[in-house]
């Protein structure tokens, strides 16, 4: 409930920076919001998961791009797990594209509203960046579902 409250405010509050106090994964951090932890999922992308293929150098990246600084948020929407979900900026960097572009995070198809980002992502899988130099790479949805 807590979490979820958090994330609400968030919500409600125009582009908030806040400082990144933890990395989850490639595209989850936590934030501190008054004093309070508050995890932060990317919009519009999709990391691998930890235990797959670049899922570590995903988690790396945005650790890289966002951990001790000050991220700037605007949140577009609140998960099934409580979670903010926003477009993030740190240092300046569009973090949600810059790992789309680094061949580190899949467009999440289902849910983006951002028409840059399949270009992005066909420019990756083009050249063979991250996730895109595996032959035949597995979108996390997929690698999630309990058959696989």
């Amino acid at each position: 409930m807590k979490l979820l409250l958090i994330a609400l405010a968030l919500a409600s509050a125009p582009a908030l920076a806040l400082d990144v106090i933890g990395i989850a994964d490639g595209d989850t951090l936590t934030v501190l919001q008054d004093g309070r932890p508050a995890r932060i999922r990317l919009a519009n992308v999709d990391a691998p998961e930890k235990r797959q293929g670049f899922g570590q150098r995903a988690k790396e990246s945005l650790s890289e791009l966002c951990y001790r600084k000050d991220a700037v948020l605007k949140v577009v929407s609140t998960d099934r797990y409580g979670r903010a979900v926003a477009l993030v900026s740190c240092a300046g960097i569009d973090v949600n594209r810059a790992q789309v572009e680094r061949g580190l995070a899949w467009v999440y198809t289902k849910y983006n509203q951002d028409p840059a980002l399949p270009a992005l992502q066909e420019a990756a899988a083009a050249q063979r960046r991250g996730l895109w130099s595996e032959p035949n790479p597995v979108p996390p949805w997929k690698f999630r579902r309990p058959s696989h």
